[in-house]
């Protein structure tokens, strides 16, 4: 089928009817690869495969008789196999493997080498059982005629010669290699021959070596392709590590002289790398007999003979420096001091006497290399602080640092920046003098240079106010005086830019801030830009890194009107914030609050406008809030925060009333099952000093009582002489019977109220006549005597003191009932006793 083209002007003119059919034929050849892609009736049959054969038949009738791309899977699956059924799979699959590989193609030799070793890895069977199936198939495909695929398997052989015994390796492995490390074997067996060699060099003890091994490395070391030597020389570092340091002195060391001499610039390249990796094996002798003769003839020859050297040279430069210090002459220091110099800067000053051609050929053949020779400089250069001692570092090497930093080439930058704090650390007191350069990278206009200084941004700045000699808080400030300055660019840098994560690890950093400069230049330079970064970014992890960060900034801010403030832009252009949005980052902002201030204080300021955000009219506001309740009511004490408590009582129950989304509404019931487990934290010391309030009034209640009592027993005592005598008596002890229960009746009021019982804290739900109606009818009455307690300063209710912890629902309403009877009780005792003194008087007179 053709597709149909659609015509503005039916125009048939032969010109453009050619036109059209060049079109339709560009669009039949691009069909065409489509329709050959799809698979005839025929191959989709030879494809299909019975269902119900069992795992293991399937893969070996898909070994036999399958396509490639069939055989790669079932040799893809093999690990599977093998932890399903591994006695099958070695008997039956493991063998038509082996038969196929002899023909298979790359693909399937690269997926065998890693489900062999993945077998291996997972320790499906023994090692003893691998080495017995395995073992023969990877040593049978080593010298694959592919280079890639014979890499794979040596990769495969190298992880099993770790895990094989000793026996088995000099059986299997050792052996063998004796024979196909010969030169009349080929490159590829050679090549491979010397990789296990430096393998096996920590698997047998050093006379054994000495004995089997070190001749063939003596062999190889010789060979007469530079390839061969080339990695034998980079095997003799893994040797010298096997035979010790009295053989790596007489046997490897003589074979590292002769390669580093060697025609071939790749071999002597590898013999100056192992020689500077094997520099802690060597003695002072051999140190500065040996090899300091030849790192001072690398260095000579590398800028003339020998520029393949010069990268690797600069890259071990600093370790060479610092290995040799010790025997090094003044001229030799200050002569490598000068070569580290040369290196880092090379490439950036043109020689003269050189026309445009030659100049323009240079730079498109080495400028790489000068660029990556740069960049390891930067990289030695805390090792060079150290070669030339940190006091000198004005003196000898500033000028190259200052060099390094304003290098043209980003990498080197880079490289810089990572290495900063090194830098900072080593200086210590002489820190200040790198402040001009922190401010330069700071403000790179490559967003990677700063991503890299901002990793240990904190660190560096501590370093730069604490670390000089002046450490008074005026010079803190007057040390960096363009810091702030750099660091609003930086930011501004990054918030314009599309690397958000840059961003977002820079306004993390810039917590650090208070600890390095004022208060008032946070709150006028850093803090508002933190609060329009959650008003204004569109990027998640950014918004909740500045809310984190003003957070902080609020934290160490000690001026009262600054704080109320900000307070009270967070909630109103954050709580109250026209957009869900702002909403939302209010939510994560108290989160943040609730974590860096004291419970107090987020009861003081947050509590309430967050419990306001249950009326939101977005479920998703609501929903984020049901989340954050149970870290809400954590941060309540009682009895001081009981009101607060009461408010978020309050709000559960609308919510479970009047929550019409399901969702929502879900995670409400889950949150109020999280809110009933939940323990309120109790306030000792407020709770004593209520108790002792409460017991000084009803210690005044009674003294007036019974100062009016006495007066009454004084008049009625004028009556007569004979009751003057005998009433006295009795009204004192009934007034001190009195004082005595009434007393006690206080204590029971207060106990009662403290410690009630754990079946009466949900005495209130089921305040209403009509069961009915179930939890919604309990719900409001118990929210109106929540009410009437809260307004009603006699009611005094207090949590559980001996358990010290709280039931969420309120028992306001069974403390009433108690309140109320005790009264009662008290009014009753109290006529009860004028009747026994009336009686008392009849009798008398």
């Amino acid at each position: 089928m053709h597709p149909i083209i659609f015509f503005s002007k039916m125009d048939f003119s032969q010109s453009n009817l050619f036109g059209y059919i060049e079109d339709l034929q560009e669009l039949t050849i691009i069909e065409r690869p489509v329709r050959r892609s799809l698979k005839t009736p025929e191959e989709i049959e030879r494809l299909t495969v019975d269902e119900e054969l069992s795992d293991i038949e399937r893969a070996v009738y898909l070994l036999s008789s399958g396509q490639d791309i069939q055989g790669t899977s079932v040799v893809a699956n093999l690990p599977v196999l093998m932890r399903q059924n591994p006695a099958e799979t070695l008997r039956r699959v493991l063998p038509k493997i082996r038969e196929v590989l002899h023909v298979a193609g790359v693909e399937m030799q690269l997926t065998a080498a890693v489900s062999f070793l993945t077998v291996l890895q997972e320790e499906s069977v023994s090692i003893h059982t691998y080495s017995h199936s395995f073992l023969h198939i990877i040593l049978q495909n080593l010298e694959h005629r592919d280079a890639g695929v014979s890499n794979a398997w040596l990769e495969t052989l190298l992880a099993v010669i770790e895990a094989l015994p000793k026996e088995t390796i000099r059986h299997e492995i050792l052996n063998p290699l004796v024979s196909k490390a010969q030169l009349s074997q080929t490159l590829q067996s050679r090549l491979v021959s010397c990789k296990i060699m430096g393998k096996l060099a920590n698997k047998f003890e050093a006379h054994i070596i000495k004995r089997e091994i070190l001749p063939l490395v003596k062999s190889l070391c010789q060979d007469v392709e530079y390839e061969v030597r080339t990695c034998m020389c980079r095997q003799l570092e893994h040797i010298a590590q096997g035979i010790g340091t009295e053989l790596t002195k007489t046997v490897v060391l003589p074979e590292l002289v002769e390669l580093a001499r060697d025609e071939g610039s790749s071999v002597r390249l590898a013999a100056f790398e192992t020689l500077v990796n094997l520099l802690d094996m060597f003695d002072a002798d051999d140190r500065s007999q040996t090899v300091l003769p030849l790192v001072k003839s690398f260095c000579e020859k590398s800028f003339k003979a020998d520029e393949s050297i010069l990268v690797s040279l600069s890259f071990h430069l600093g370790k060479l420096c610092n290995g040799l210090y010790g025997i090094f002459t003044p001229e030799q220091h200050l002569r490598f001091l000068e070569f580290y110099k040369k290196l880092s800067t090379l490439g950036l000053q043109q020689e003269n006497g050189h026309n445009d051609n030659q100049l323009e050929l240079q730079t498109l053949e080495q400028e790489k290399k000068y660029i990556s020779v740069r960049k390891n400089c930067a990289y030695n250069f805390p090792a060079m602080i150290v070669f030339v001692d940190p006091k000198n570092f004005h003196l000898e090497l500033y000028s190259i640092f200052f060099c390094l930093c304003h290098d043209p080439e980003v990498p080197v930058r880079y490289t810089m920046a990572i290495s900063f704090y090194e830098v900072a650390k080593l200086l210590n007191s002489g820190v200040y003098t790198i402040h001009k350069e922190l401010v330069t990278l700071l403000q790179d206009e490559s967003l990677e240079v700063l991503d890299a200084l901002v990793g240990h941004l904190p660190e560096i700045l501590e370093l730069m106010t604490n670390g000089g000699e002046n450490s008074g808080s005026e010079s803190k400030l007057l040390s960096i005086p363009d810091l702030i300055p750099a660091l609003t660019t930086a930011e501004q840098r990054a918030a314009t830019s599309l690397k958000w994560r840059t961003h977002e690890k820079l306004l993390q950093k810039y917590a650090c801030l208070p600890h390095i400069i004022s208060s008032d230049q946070i709150y006028y330079r850093f803090l508002h830009r933190m609060l329009t970064i959650i008003l204004t970014n569109n990027v998640l992890p950014v918004q909740k890194a500045a809310a984190r960060t003003l957070c902080v900034y609020l934290r160490y801010n000690r001026k009262q009107e600054q704080r109320h403030e900000v307070i009270q832009k967070l909630i109103e252009q954050l709580g109250q914030g026209k957009s869900y949005w702002n909403r939302l980052r209010f939510l994560d902002t108290c989160e943040f609050i609730m974590e860096l201030f004291s419970k107090s204080f987020f009861c003081k300021y947050f509590f309430l406008p967050v419990l306001e955000l249950t009326h939101d009219p977005v479920a998703n506001v609501r929903m984020k809030l049901c989340y954050l309740l149970p870290k809400v009511k954590s941060t309540l004490k009682i009895p001081t925060d009981k009101h607060l408590l009461q408010q978020l009582e309050l709000c559960i129950r609308k919510l479970l009333c009047q929550e019409k989304d399901k969702d929502v509404l879900t995670i409400v019931k889950r949150t109020v099952l999280e809110l009933d487990r939940m323990e309120i934290s109790v306030d000792v010391e407020q709770l004593e000093k209520e108790k002792q309030q409460n017991e000084g009034r009803s210690t005044n209640v009674n003294d007036k009582m019974f100062e009016k009592k006495r007066r009454d027993s004084k008049t009625s005592s004028v009556l007569t002489k004979s009751i003057t005598l005998s009433v006295p008596g009795s009204s004192s002890g009934t007034s001190a019977g009195k004082e005595d229960k009434k007393s006690k009746l206080v204590r029971s009021q207060s106990f009662s109220t403290q410690a009630l019982h754990p079946k009466y804290s949900n005495i209130d739900k089921c305040p209403n006549k009509s069961s009915a109606t179930g939890y919604t009818s309990s719900v409001s009455g118990v929210g109106k005597s929540c009410m009437l307690s809260f307004s009603d300063d006699s009611f005094r209710t207090h949590s559980t003191g001996n358990s010290g912890n709280a039931a969420f629902l309120s028992s306001s309403s069974s403390r009433n009932l108690f309140n109320s009877a005790d009264q009662k009780n008290n009014g009753n005792k109290e006529s009860q006793s004028r009747k026994m003194s009336i009686k008392n008087r009849k009798s008398n007179s």
